[in-house]
């Protein structure tokens, strides 16, 4: 288990069927300057498939238990010692290693505590009216349907750029799923933090799973399991996207469009939370803004909003901005160039990575003017607060809207909000001046997971 003490080594390990599982070579993981600062134990393919076996046998957790174990683990996760370490040494390793600003991992810590606790009345919300939760729900006798499982064991291969990526999986745990988590190698704290805190409110070990792993043998977790999340870039899209048993979560590609009837100055403070607010790095950071009109101005506010944001190290209570290592920010500057050209740069032209001298560096703010709402660029997602501005026009349609995990629109013409809802491919729409990072309890993130994870199946008896 965890240490906190700095003479110890911090050992993060597996959390199997029979408790924590320790390897001899475990893998070291180092936060943003390369400092060693915690070795994680990988388990083979052997005891992932040992580990299936064991969630598949598990029963699921009794309904009657589901409000009070949540909201317990909800209170240990937020406050407690977990696994030796308290929540604030959790968050200042959260923030080192995977460089998100400290602020932005205290503010995760309480959203996530607060969705443990509605974990079990989310999942609900996505069950449909006619549909009775089990056999001992009145419902059934007037509807003859109940709500039912697809599988018994979901996996999650996660990814690590905002401690929020692990509120989702909750809701497959209330639903009576086994879950076994594979954390991102870059942040495994807060799946450990998660995984544990549940168990110690009462979750048994074969029932939930923090099984780190190398790359090939994920994917022996992944195909083993009935159901599974994977996320990733576009490869991971294109590579699950005809195997029905998986959801794969690519890039947002979240957007803002502001139309002429609207003044982009009253929302400033929206525009720039949806493009810099969590740091910048999550799926539902706005990385375009389409503006009927001339998108200059906007793009020149925005940019000088931005330009201010200190460059600091993760930890410190002033830091606004993504860190990772010096060579991965000047990767990522010189990326950033080639896919910018041809654009108007009014921030970021010159370079985005800062140079702590630690072996880090600041990944500053990118803001670059398009020429056309069907430029290429619109749909370059990167890990920091980057974000393409062009205009549009009526002409344009709903077609570079497309392909949205959430979008904010700044309008008041209603035929187009009825437009922008109706489009299949916009995930989530959101009026006024309400951010895209925008997330509560209950809302669907990219629709209902219960409409991956359950079936509606017709039940019904005869005579007797």
């Amino acid at each position: 288990m965890p240490s906190s003490r700095t003479t110890d080594p911090l050992y993060l390990d597996a959390l199997g069927p029979r408790g924590t599982y320790r390897t001899r070579a475990p893998e070291t993981v180092t936060d943003v300057t390369g400092a060693a600062v915690a070795r994680l134990s990988l388990v083979p393919p052997l005891y992932v498939s040992r580990a299936i076996d064991a969630l598949r046998e598990a029963p699921p957790i009794a309904a009657a238990d589901l409000d009070a174990m949540f909201a317990t683990a909800g209170e240990v996760f937020a406050s407690g010692t977990v696994g030796g370490l308290s929540v604030r040494e959790y968050e200042r390793l959260v923030s080192r290693t995977s460089g998100t600003p400290l602020t932005v991992v205290r503010a995760a810590t309480r959203g996530t505590a607060r969705f443990l606790r509605h974990a079990p009345s989310s999942a609900d919300r996505g069950r449909p009216r006619g549909a009775a939760r089990d056999l001992g729900d009145p419902v059934r006798h007037e509807t003859h349907t109940v709500w039912a499982r697809r599988g018994e064991v979901f996996a999650v291969n996660a990814s690590g750029n905002h401690p929020g990526v692990h509120r989702g999986w909750l809701e497959a745990l209330a639903l009576g799923y086994r879950v076994a988590v594979r954390p991102s190698r870059r942040e495994p704290f807060t799946p450990y933090r998660l995984v544990a805190a549940l168990r110690q409110a009462g979750v048994r070990d074969d029932q939930l799973m923090l099984l780190p792993t190398d790359h090939p043998t994920a994917d022996t977790l992944v195909h083993g399991a009935d159901r599974a999340v994977v996320y990733g870039g576009d490869d991971v899209v294109a590579r699950y996207a005809h195997d029905g048993r998986v959801l794969p979560q690519g890039p947002g590609r979240s957007k803002i469009l502001v139309t002429a009837d609207t003044d982009w100055r009253d929302h400033l403070d929206t525009l720039v939370s949806s493009v810099a607010g969590e740091g910048g790095t999550a799926c539902v950071n706005a990385t375009a803004i389409l503006v009927e009109g001339d998108p200059g101005p906007l793009a020149e506010a925005v940019a000088a909003r931005l330009a201010v944001l200190p460059s600091l190290p993760p930890q410190d209570e002033r830091a606004r901005l993504p860190v990772c290592p010096l060579e991965r920010a000047r990767a990522l500057s010189a990326h950033l160039r080639r896919v910018a050209a041809g654009t108007h740069p009014w921030l970021g032209g010159e370079g985005i990575a800062d140079d702590l001298g630690d072996g880090s560096a600041v990944l500053r703010p990118g803001v670059h003017q398009a020429t056309s709402a069907r430029s290429a660029q619109l749909r370059a997602e990167l890990p920091f607060p980057c974000v393409w501005i062009a205009p549009w026009t009526r002409a344009d349609g709903l077609a570079p809207l497309r392909d949205t995990l959430a979008l904010s629109a700044l309008t008041r013409d209603r035929d187009l909000r009825e437009a922008l809802t109706a489009e299949p491919s916009i995930a989530n729409v959101y009026f006024g001046d309400q951010p895209t990072h925008w997330m509560a309890p209950g809302v669907p993130h990219d629709s209902y997971l219960s409409d991956f994870l359950m079936r509606s199946k017709g039940v019904s008896e005869g005579p007797s």
